[in-house]
């Protein structure tokens, strides 16, 4: 998937509400938002807690559908696709980063990056080639037999961008990727991230709380009571 507009615009976000129910209580979260992002942009997504930035991160890499509006993708509405086309489409466009890295204990760093590739065709010997790029990417290669409680914080940062990147997904969505992180670590997972995005053109959102790490974006949005801004929240 490419995003072929002329204008080169990989993700409209139009007119999007999204309330949950809470027992008999209606909360609404997203109100009337727009939203585009260009092909190969880094955006940071800022704002308090509650304020929507996850759920917004939810609804543009298909975790999640808005109650109204429209999410597109690469020209693909990603809000009409069945549950099983959406599966296919998510896990081949999307690449997810966590705060606390949902590595899988039992399985060395070589085999967690190699999870998201059990879902294609590939044989065994491409899924491990292509694992063991995606760790080199990350500077990690001497560390792929390492099981997550051998690695540092940052090694299994590192270790779950690799995973988000293996498939070569057209969006990597970041969720407080240094929320978890000592500034140093912090500071080299942020590096890697400007490097995906400056040399190889990814596509990134992150939201984060860190106002250090959203200065490494190329562009900042502040969302409140379900808009967005360019202006920081008072």
């Amino acid at each position: 998937m490419t995003a072929d507009d002329a204008d080169g615009i990989l993700v409209r976000v139009g007119q999007v509400d999204k309330e949950f129910k809470r027992g008999s209580e209606v909360v609404h979260v997203l109100g009337g938002l727009d939203l585009e992002i260009p092909n190969g942009e880094f955006l940071a997504l800022m704002g308090p807690s509650g304020s929507g930035k996850s759920t917004l991160l939810n609804l543009i890499g298909g975790l999640d559908r808005p109650s109204e509006g429209s999410v597109e993708v690469g020209g693909q509405r990603v809000d009409q696709l069945s549950a099983r086309k959406l599966a296919t489409w998510r896990a081949r466009h999307v690449g997810l980063v966590f705060q606390f890295y949902n590595l899988m204990p039992v399985l060395n760093a070589q085999k967690n990056v190699e999870l998201p590739l059990l879902l294609t065709r590939l044989s065994r010997s491409e899924r491990k080639k292509r694992a063991s790029l995606a760790l080199d990417i990350v500077g990690l290669s001497h560390r792929a037999g390492h099981y997550p409680r051998q690695l540092s914080g940052g090694e299994q940062q590192r270790t779950g961008i690799a995973r988000a990147i293996v498939t070569d997904p057209t969006l990597l969505l970041c969720d407080e990727p240094t929320g978890d992180l000592d500034r140093k670590s912090g500071d080299e997972v942020l590096d890697l991230l400007q490097a995906l995005n400056k040399e190889q053109g990814k596509t990134i959102i992150m939201v984060t709380h860190d106002n250090h790490a959203a200065n490494r974006a190329s562009r900042i949005l502040y969302l409140n009571k379900g808009q967005l801004s360019i202006d920081p929240v008072d």
